[in-house]
């Protein structure tokens, strides 16, 4: 009974903490209820460990005490830095590796608490038959199946060594994918027509430039006539993207480069001091695409000429189906004046654009080009097996998709990778992307 009032009285000033945290750091509440969730997971779990650590010699004991609680106070640490700095304004490694680290150690004890939990309830279960059977039966009588715990400290310890490798190893590991489409109306002087698409950069949580220019050489190497970005060039503002602006230069495509805007282009997840800040981003935004000589398509197209054939590059402003996302995407003012020309190359950032609108209403759009999804930096494509949690939220998340048109071709769409990450600075089964396309007419 005394544990009890002491853990509830110890619950009671946590949630007061966080309450405080709140109205001393506004700008943070949304994130509190979560944090405090998660503290509550951490002090559950804590308490299964706590006589092994206290255990131990003095110095192991304050080491392995430190450590357990290391990432409950690298985070409050974020949070009162943050609200003294701007999150937007740390150097960027910092910003990028440290909540990734912060990340990586909170998923790590979210096996070992799953397993707790489930040894707990058997325990509670195990007591229930135990006192009806056995009258007088104490709940401390019953112990845990020691088992399951230790399985689960097992299994989150060889989960956190496979993110770590994610974050140090294969975040950077592109991958070159090469995809022909068949397009049968394709003019001649199109045939073999190279392009290669990247998307979602992400620089605001570009740790290594080194690695950027290395993407940028891999890109060259497969000599394009064109290239498409498909968005997200920034997390968070233009900020994000200035210090790469030399290394982005050295892309290089003889017929252009053609690129539109991805939901974290637009500086919707900054607060803003006016509504002119945010309009003036935007504008540094279009100035750093026309400096590096990119075409950057706001619901506009641009016509590829070679002798007397045209295909045509459309680009629409992001349009999401999730209520959280913009939808900007204009198909009819992307379209004017062009709208029966053969070939139609879309670039739209979000997938389910595709899905909601094009198939049921633009049947001859030939091709779009999406990413947005990064195929949730997590899954499997392996011996016949294609699975990320990203399918739980996309029907079309990494890869080409077809839809059959009646009396033509089908209606595709790549959603690509991307090239960056967002959140967990790593990669896990589905690597950054580098994909190249050749058009044939047959």
């Amino acid at each position: 009974m005394k544990k009890t009032i002491i853990t509830i009285i110890i619950i009671i000033l946590i949630a007061g903490i966080f309450t405080a945290l709140g109205f001393a750091f506004p700008i943070y509440a949304p994130m509190l209820p979560l944090l405090f969730i998660m503290f509550v997971i951490d002090g559950y779990l804590f308490n299964s460990v706590r006589h092994t650590i206290f255990g131990l010699r003095s110095f192991w004991k304050y080491l392995a005490f430190v450590l357990y609680w290391l990432p409950v106070i690298l985070l409050l640490g974020c949070i009162i830095a943050g609200a003294f700095v701007p999150f937007i304004e740390w150097n960027i490694p910092v910003r990028t590796i440290l909540p990734g680290l912060i990340f990586v150690f909170f998923v790590f004890k979210i096996l070992p608490f799953l397993f707790l939990l489930i040894a707990d309830i058997a325990r509670i279960f195990s007591f229930g038959i135990r006192s009806y059977l056995h009258s007088g039966t104490r709940f401390h009588e019953v112990e845990r199946v020691k088992w399951l715990p230790l399985t689960g400290w097992v299994t989150g310890t060889l989960f956190l060594l496979l993110l770590l490798i994610g974050m140090f190893f294969w975040n950077y590991d592109f991958q070159v994918r090469k995809q022909e489409i068949i397009l049968p109306e394709l003019p001649a002087s199109f045939e073999g027509l190279t392009i290669v698409q990247i998307s979602d950069i992400h620089l605001g949580g570009w740790a290594r430039k080194a690695e950027l220019s290395r993407a940028v050489d891999l890109v060259n190497a497969q000599h394009p006539d064109i290239i498409f970005f498909t968005g997200d060039m920034a997390n968070y503002t233009t900020l994000d993207v200035l210090p790469f602006e030399k290394i982005l230069a050295n892309l290089k495509a003889p017929d252009g480069i053609f690129t539109i805007l991805g939901n974290h282009d637009y500086g919707a997840y900054v607060k803003w001091p006016s509504e002119e800040a945010k309009a003036q981003d935007m504008k540094d935004l279009e100035r750093f695409y026309q400096r590096l000589g990119w075409i950057l398509l706001l619901n506009e197209h641009s016509i590829l000429r070679r002798g007397n054939d045209s295909i045509v590059i459309l680009g629409v402003q992001n349009w999401g189906k999730a209520y959280r996302f913009q939808k900007l995407g204009d198909i009819p003012a992307a379209r004017k004046g062009v709208e029966d020309m053969k070939v139609q190359l879309l670039l739209s950032h979000d997938p389910s654009f595709w899905d909601s609108i094009i198939c049921h209403k633009y049947r001859n759009i030939d091709v779009t080009f999406s990413g947005h999804t990064h195929a949730f930096q997590f899954g499997i494509e392996c011996c016949g097996i294609r699975w990320s949690p990203a399918q739980y939220l996309y029907d079309q998340w990494a890869g080409l998709y077809a839809k059959p048109v009646p009396g033509s071709h089908p209606q595709y769409i790549y959603v690509n990778r991307g090239l960056g990450s967002l959140g967990y600075p790593g990669r896990i089964g589905e690597l950054p992307e580098i994909t190249v396309f050749t058009l044939r007419r047959r």
